[in-house]
C-alpha cells in the first residue's frame, strides 16, 4: 500500500492528531501495513509541511497535537474522524465517475476538538468524565459526569452513548452540545454491558400506509421488498426512534397526504418502552 499518493497518509496524521490528540508511527504502520521505518518517513514529512503542528514527547512517546494546530489535509467536521473511526477505510479521492457525480453535503457541526479528544479518551479507558453540557430542556451549560461507551451514527448525525450520573440512567449526547475543557476522572462504574436498551433487539413492522391505493401499496412493498405486505426490521432498542425518522415515519399523527408517510409503524404499542417520550 506504500505506493499510495502521500497526502493520504498525511491526511491520516493529522486526522488521528487534530481529533485523538496524538499519533505514532505504530498508529501509521499498522493501518497502512507499511513498516514503522516507513511510517516515521511519513510522520518526518509531514512535520517538514506542517511545523507548527506536532511535538513529540518522549514520555507519551508519540506526536502531540500543538495548541497553534492548522488544518491542512482535513475539513475540520468531526464526522470525517468519526467516519473513519467507523469504517476504518481510506479517505474517499473525491474522484468520481460519470454515474457518481453526486454527493450530500452537509453543515458541520461545531464540535471543538479538546472536546472530542477527552471523549475518545474516556472511550478508550473506560473512565468518568466530568463535561459541560447544554440540553434544550435547560439552555444553560450544566456540568454532567458522563460514562461514555459509543460513539453512534443515527442517519446524517453523530451522537454519544453513556450513562449520565445526573439522570440515573443511559442517555443520548448531542456531540456539539458540549463545551468547556472536560476533565477525565476514576475508572466507570457504569459499562456498554449495563445499558438494556443498548443490548436489547427491537423488531419494527412497516405497512404501507393505508391511505394509498392498492396500486400504490404493491408499488411501496416492490420498493421495500416487503413480505406478505410487512416489512420487519431489527434494530437495538436505543436506536428504535431514529430508525423511525430515518424511514420518514410519524408515530404522533399522519402526514397530511399519504404520499408524504408512504409507511406506518404497525406496532408501536410493543416498542413505547423504548421511543422518545
Amino acid at each position: 500500500m506504500d505506493n499510495l499518493n502521500g497526502s493520504i497518509y498525511f491526511w491520516f496524521i493529522e486526522l488521528l492528531s487534530y481529533w485523538q490528540g496524538q499519533v505514532n508511527s505504530s498508529d501509521v504502520s499498522k493501518f497502512f501495513g507499511i513498516s514503522n521505518t516507513q511510517a516515521k518517513k511519513h510522520i518526518s514529512s509531514y512535520k517538514l509541511l506542517c511545523p507548527n503542528n506536532l511535538q513529540y514527547c518522549n514520555r507519551q512517546k508519540s506526536q502531540i497535537a500543538q495548541v497553534d494546530f492548522k488544518l491542512h489535509f482535513i475539513n475540520g467536521d468531526a464526522s470525517e474522524y468519526l467516519n473513519w473511526l467507523n469504517n476504518h477505510t481510506l479517505k474517499s479521492s473525491n474522484v468520481y465517475s460519470a454515474i457518481t457525480h453526486a454527493e450530500l453535503t452537509l453543515p458541520p457541526r461545531n464540535i471543538s476538538p479538546i472536546i472530542m479528544r477527552s471523549l475518545v479518551n474516556a472511550i478508550k479507558q473506560s473512565r468518568r468524565l466530568d463535561v459541560e453540557y447544554i440540553s434544550l430542556s435547560n439552555s444553560v451549560s450544566e456540568g454532567r459526569i458522563i460514562q461514555p461507551h459509543t460513539f453512534v451514527k443515527t442517519g446524517l448525525r453523530w451522537h454519544l452513548r453513556g450513562y449520565c450520573e445526573a439522570r440515573s440512567e443511559y442517555r443520548d449526547f448531542v456531540l456539539s452540545r458540549f463545551s468547556g475543557e472536560p476533565f477525565l476522572m476514576d475508572a466507570a462504574t457504569q459499562t456498554i454491558e449495563g445499558d438494556l436498551a443498548w443490548n436489547t433487539l427491537v423488531t419494527l413492522c412497516f405497512r404501507p400506509d393505508p391511505r394509498l391505493t392498492e396500486v400504490q401499496k404493491r408499488v411501496i412493498e416492490r420498493d421495500y421488498q416487503m413480505k406478505d405486505g410487512e416489512l420487519k426490521v431489527t434494530t437495538k432498542a436505543a436506536l428504535a426512534q431514529y430508525l423511525i425518522q430515518e424511514m420518514q415515519v410519524r408515530t404522533d399523527s399522519l402526514a397530511k397526504t399519504p404520499q408524504q408517510q408512504q409507511l406506518v409503524l404497525v406496532n408501536e404499542d410493543d416498542l413505547k418502552p423504548w421511543l422518545f417520550s
